[in-house]
């Protein structure tokens, strides 16, 4: 890969903290505290009354928006990568904004859950107005998109479906849906690494399943996803399967949150036999893109423009979704871009280069 940094002006990155009245007293005890990182173009500072459209960077699990601002070997940051975009004259200058909405799950898809925190309302009720009231920016949906990768790519799509009230146009890069490839294939992994943390003793010989499964037909935990989540804060370094049985525990956390279960969620698996329980399993459903095209079509025509991409090596499948996903919105009559390269999940921001001038030319004034 050959590295691209600007020859230009790098533009300016502010810190601000703020305490979040949204994330007050939310159910993982994270804190409120947090710090918003804003890039501003170099353009910013020569016409004091100019106005600039506003992107926010929705980061995959396990990132943070500051993990955008770092020095990166071969490549660029996000904040280097706008900059050149815009120096190149790719783009035009735009303000882009860095929430941190990191969770001791991992992350969040960007939605509001009674098990994580509302973090659909902290980023469209709270951090919007912030930056619109702290930044020359221009204060309206119609200049106002937001992009992300995995995590971060659905949390743009699903974005653009319920709240297009707040964005004029999304990218999603690489974004989870089709749940039933990109998560259903890695729960008997999960399963199995929930099991080390089963405290009932086994015994060679014959079994009582019935008696076994007790109260994980119904998707409860029995104490070993808590357990698990007691020993993975100990960490020093968690495993790849770890930060994956992690991960499949925050989607639950999403998707099918109850505050009267164990750890304020339910789990679509059984902990013992492994079946899936149809009926928390609807309940990830009912938050899967591709199901989600013909109710929020109206909201979805509203946008003002639509990148969706994937490589077609995505080691979670995710270019099947896409390649759903962009077909239900075709057949519903929304206009969008969908792109396919060739590349797996990992590493790709350099596909940026393509959503970021896309979503300035939806956006510009």
């Amino acid at each position: 890969m050959t590295l691209k940094r600007s020859q230009g002006p790098a533009g300016t990155v502010v810190t601000l903290e703020h305490d979040s009245r949204v994330l007050a007293g939310n159910p993982l005890g994270d804190p409120s505290a947090r710090k918003l990182h804003v890039w501003l173009p170099p353009q910013y500072d020569q016409g004091r009354g100019r106005r600039f459209p506003v992107l926010f960077d929705l980061v995959g699990f396990t990132g943070s928006g500051a993990s955008h601002l770092n020095w990166k070997p071969f490549e660029e940051n996000v904040a280097e990568q706008v900059a050149r975009l815009v120096f190149e004259r790719k783009m035009g200058p735009a303000i882009v904004v860095f929430p941190d909405c990191f969770t001791r799950l991992g992350g969040n898809q960007y939605i509001n859950s009674s098990a994580i925190g509302r973090y659909a309302d902290y980023l469209t009720r709270e951090l919007v107005p912030l930056v619109d009231r702290g930044f020359r920016t221009l204060a309206s949906r119609e200049h106002r998109g937001c992009f992300g990768k995995s995590s971060g790519g659905y949390g743009a799509i699903i974005h653009g479906m319920k709240h297009a009230d707040c964005w004029g146009a999304i990218a999603d890069h690489s974004g989870d849906c089709y749940f039933d490839f990109c998560y259903g294939a890695d729960w008997p992994n999960t399963l199995d690494e929930l099991a080390k943390h089963r405290t009932r003793p086994r015994h060679a010989g014959p079994v009582d399943v019935r008696r076994l499964e007790r109260g994980a037909a119904s998707g409860l935990d029995d104490g070993r996803v808590r357990r698990f989540l007691e020993a993975f804060d100990k960490r020093g370094k968690p495993s790849t399967a770890e930060v994956h049985c992690i991960m499949n525990l925050c989607m639950a956390a999403s998707y099918d949150p109850d505050p009267r279960a164990p750890n304020g969620f339910r789990l679509p698996y059984n902990l013992e036999t492994g079946e899936r329980i149809e009926a928390r399993w609807k309940r990830w459903l009912e938050h899967d893109p591709i199901d989600l095209v013909q109710t929020y079509r109206a909201s979805l025509k509203s946008l003002k423009g639509i990148f969706i991409d994937c490589g077609w090596r995505d080691q979670y499948r995710l270019h099947y979704g896409s390649r759903i996903l962009s077909k239900r919105l075709t057949e519903a009559g929304v206009t969008h871009r969908y792109e396919e390269f060739d590349d797996n999940h990992s590493g790709i921001d350099y596909r940026m280069d393509v959503s970021l001038p896309f979503l300035y030319r939806a956006l510009k004034p």
